[in-house]
């Protein structure tokens, strides 16, 4: 399980993040709502250590993670995948993947050939330089690359962003997979028709701070996403 707890961070001496707690379940999604602005992005990379808290706790199946450096995250069983996703733009689609491959638990895990079978697309692009990609494209290698070391959590901010519906049914589709593989997602959308389709569960952010926690299928029912959302 994935437990953040009372988080709190800072841009220089503006604080940004006020005592944010949630968590994650193995076979869980999460959705983190909120405006743009609201501090969701701060949230994802906070809890990556990306951006460097100055309190509260981020643990993985117990184990404390809030002192380690992002790669050891990564190591320990974080995935992420930033906003408007970030790839090597010198470096092919392939090599892109198997730099990043990582160890196989129990036999099993990502190899590129099944990353290639969650995002067709790739496959026809694997030999060009992920620099010429388009916006989606990236965002589609972005993900399958974080997948390449098989992460038990795995934190998407905004993957929706960019992508032609065709290709947000094909993410829809990989994070139940994800889920039912018994993988936990976190997933910052502004998009929260797509992201209630997928997720068990919600919070909702504002001025960073958690104002709503419940129940996604509460949750689109309710008057909740009206007031902190506007929709």
């Amino acid at each position: 399980m994935l437990s953040v707890s009372d988080l709190t961070s800072f841009y220089g001496s503006s604080r940004v993040l006020f005592d944010v707690s949630l968590n994650v379940e193995p076979g869980e999604v999460v959705a983190l709502l909120g405006r743009n602005g609201a501090g969701k992005t701060t949230a994802m990379a906070s809890i990556v250590g990306m951006v460097r808290s100055r309190g509260g706790t981020v643990s993985l199946d117990g184990k404390p993670l809030h002192k380690l450096p992002p790669f050891r995250r990564v190591r320990a069983g974080l995935g992420y995948v930033p906003q408007s996703g970030r790839v090597f733009g010198g470096l092919t689609v392939r090599e892109n993947l198997e730099i990043v491959r990582g160890v196989r638990r129990n036999g099993d895990g990502w190899t590129i050939d099944r990353a290639f079978d969650a995002f067709p697309k790739l496959a026809e692009l694997h030999e060009r330089d992920a620099g010429r990609l388009s916006g989606g494209e990236r965002q589609m290698l972005a993900v399958a690359r974080a997948l390449m070391a098989n992460p038990r959590v795995m934190l998407l901010d905004e993957p929706s962003e960019g992508l032609a519906p065709v290709v947000v049914q094909s993410l829809g589709r990989l994070v139940r997979e994800l889920r039912d593989s018994g993988v936990g997602v976190l997933l910052a959308e502004q998009n929260h028709l797509f992201a209630l389709s997928l997720a068990d569960r919600a919070y909702v952010i504002e001025k960073g701070t958690i104002r709503h926690e419940g129940r996604a299928d509460e949750l689109a029912g309710s008057d909740v996403l009206e007031r902190y959302l506007g929709v």
